[in-house]
């Protein structure tokens, strides 16, 4: 992949609820709007009742920015941002199996290896697996000067990023809070009227 595609890519950060069905929910948006999600990583946040995903789409910011609105309206979504325009850390996982049948490919991977955050975590007498570490572009480097070597197999996790500085994803209050809370009330009123 070049570094302009690469720079075509929009990261789209959602806070959800941590429920069954919400990925769905929002990979059929996605596909009812025709964008190809390029990547997509959903972990648990230091709440265990919400998650974080992180969505790399090729799309212009004006699109990603309908898409962010459309993704607020779902219900089990906290708090939707495009954070392409703001200060943020990213970053990407692979693992690489690379032969290394031979003494020279082996000592091309490591040389390869220490210009880069990258680490041989396994070993075998036909196979090494790296794992490599960075933003995207920097991977995207990386696997590029391994290929001669002869990639065997790889795996990417996708994508994580996070804002910079003290603003923070607003996980506060939940929309089955609000519910919650609007019934309780309803619920205390019709009460009081009775």
């Amino acid at each position: 992949m070049t570094q302009q595609a690469i720079a075509n890519k929009v990261t789209v950060v959602a806070l959800v609820e941590n429920e069954p069905g919400v990925l769905n929910r929002v990979a059929s948006l996605f596909r009812r709007r025709a964008f190809n999600i390029d990547s997509l990583t959903v972990g648990r946040t230091h709440k265990p009742d919400v998650s974080r995903m992180t969505i790399r789409v090729d799309a212009g910011s004006e699109y990603a920015r309908k898409i962010a609105n459309n993704l607020q309206k779902l219900v089990n979504v906290i708090d939707v941002r495009v954070i392409d325009n703001e200060p943020h850390i990213e970053r990407d996982l692979a693992l690489i199996k690379v032969r290394s049948d031979d003494a020279h490919s082996r000592n091309t991977l490591t040389e390869i290896c220490d210009r880069y955050p990258a680490r041989i975590v396994d070993v075998g007498p036909h196979v090494a697996i790296i794992e490599m570490v960075g933003t995207e572009v920097f991977v995207e480097k990386f696997i590029d000067e391994v290929r001669p070597i002869g990639i065997v197999e790889m795996i990417r996790t996708g994508v994580v990023s996070m804002g910079r500085g003290t603003r923070i994803h607003d996980t506060s209050v939940t929309r089955r809070d609000l519910a919650r809370a609007i019934v309780q009330a309803s619920s205390a009123r019709n009460g009081r009227k009775s």
